[in-house]
């Protein structure tokens, strides 16, 4: 596998802005202390949609950017900014990051709230490119350049 974490975004409120942190805790069966999804104040909670963790490829925010989108200070709305991995590789699997074990839930492909809080054709810009949805098997604490592996 041989990924690594690059950047790590959270936010308490699923309308609100997404900061990049330098460490999460993870919650098993629930996602990240303090982020919209595990704290039931997600936008998507209200529709039963909830990914307890979301990670996407920092190579296709590349691709984006160079389309002229700003995305990479946490635009794309996803948790866990990766590099090195084809994340819809892990179909099927269980990895590790850091202390955390997570399980491939599904894809997360881009939705309209997204571009409502960003700009104008980043739902289009992420289409194919929007991410998985993890769920947290084994708790712990994940960190940039913590590297991607097999559990």
């Amino acid at each position: 596998m041989g990924g690594r974490v690059e950047e790590i975004f959270v936010t308490g409120d699923g309308s609100a802005a997404m900061e990049s942190v330098e460490e999460v805790e993870t919650v098993e069966g629930c996602g990240i202390k303090g982020d919209r999804y595990c704290e039931g104040t997600g936008f998507w909670v209200q529709y039963g949609d909830v990914c307890q963790l979301t990670l996407i490829e920092g190579e296709h925010l590349d691709e984006i950017e160079e389309q002229g989108l700003a995305i990479k200070s946490g635009q794309h709305r996803r948790n866990i900014v990766t590099r090195g991995v084809d994340l819809i590789g892990l179909r099927g699997k269980r990895f590790r990051i850091g202390e955390v074990v997570l399980e491939y839930d599904r894809s997360r492909p881009p939705c309209r709230h997204v571009q409502d809080l960003s700009e104008r054709g980043m739902t289009r810009a992420l289409r194919n490119r929007g991410g998985i949805c993890a769920r947290v098997i084994q708790a712990g604490r994940i960190r940039p350049q913590d590297i991607i592996e097999e559990a």
